[in-house]
């Protein structure tokens, strides 16, 4: 498996002292990765940082190889980084199909139609709401066309910021299982994700980071069922 991001002793801020101090670790190519940790552990700091929205203090992150630290976020998405924030992710006036149509603009695909079709038949329940209004849809739906939009410019890296925040149980068990159906087109996502015990069931590796350093890195497995993790982060039980 050869590894698509490397994140290499990163310490980024926004202007006054550093948030993540030395953080390092891989993502590799096709999988699920996922970002844990306390509130204030700088969690979507690194997602941040990574797309270019922070100002960086050292260290460097690499795609596929080629340094990127020093790339604006507008030809990241052209060199196939696509993110999602964890609000205001959505044009909440314009339809979904406009929605989705801005995710082209940076990068169009080669064929547009093609791809919103691929889209569509990720996330069915936009199909028969193309021309409603993101705004009027519900949390969960809001979600997919972030989601969706992001996906429309064909990126090999998603990031996304906690994307199940908010969201109903039901609706939060629908995105992980369409996380993993947007991994099996090829696609490589690291997630911060709040809900970690359901993200560690999904999750090829996942990163665990406490006061803005590295804490503990595993497989989703491993960290399950590492006792000091479980104590920490989820809730003491079991898995």
């Amino acid at each position: 498996m050869s590894v698509l991001l490397e994140v290499k002793d990163l310490t980024a801020g926004y202007g006054g002292p550093a948030v993540i101090e030395g953080i390092s670790f891989d993502v590799f190519t096709n999988e699920i990765a996922v970002i844990l940790g306390p509130n204030g552990a700088g969690k979507s700091t690194v997602i941040k940082t990574i797309f270019s929205l922070t100002n960086v203090l050292g260290g460097s992150v690499q795609l596929d190889g080629k340094t990127i630290t020093d790339q604006k976020t507008s030809k990241l998405v052209t060199m196939g980084v696509s993110a999602v924030p964890q609000s205001h992710n959505v044009f909440p006036n314009l339809t979904v199909d406009e929605n989705l149509d801005i995710g082209t603009y940076a990068a169009p695909p080669v064929d547009k139609m093609a791809t919103r079709e691929i889209i569509l038949g990720l996330f069915p329940d936009l199909r028969d709401k193309l021309k409603q209004p993101s705004g009027e849809l519900s949390g969960g739906q809001r979600q997919m066309v972030a989601i969706g939009r992001a996906l429309m410019c064909e990126p090999t890296l998603l990031l996304l910021d906690e994307p199940t925040a908010g969201l109903s149980p039901a609706y939060l068990e629908r995105i992980f299982d369409l996380l993993l159906d947007v991994r099996k087109t090829g696609v490589t996502i690291l997630m911060v994700e709040q809900n970690a015990r359901q993200a560690l069931q999904i999750a090829d590796h996942g990163h665990v980071f406490v006061n803005g350093k590295n804490f503990i890195s595993g497989t989703g497995q491993e960290l399950l069922a590492d006792e000091n993790v479980r104590n920490s982060f989820l809730g003491g039980a079991a898995s």
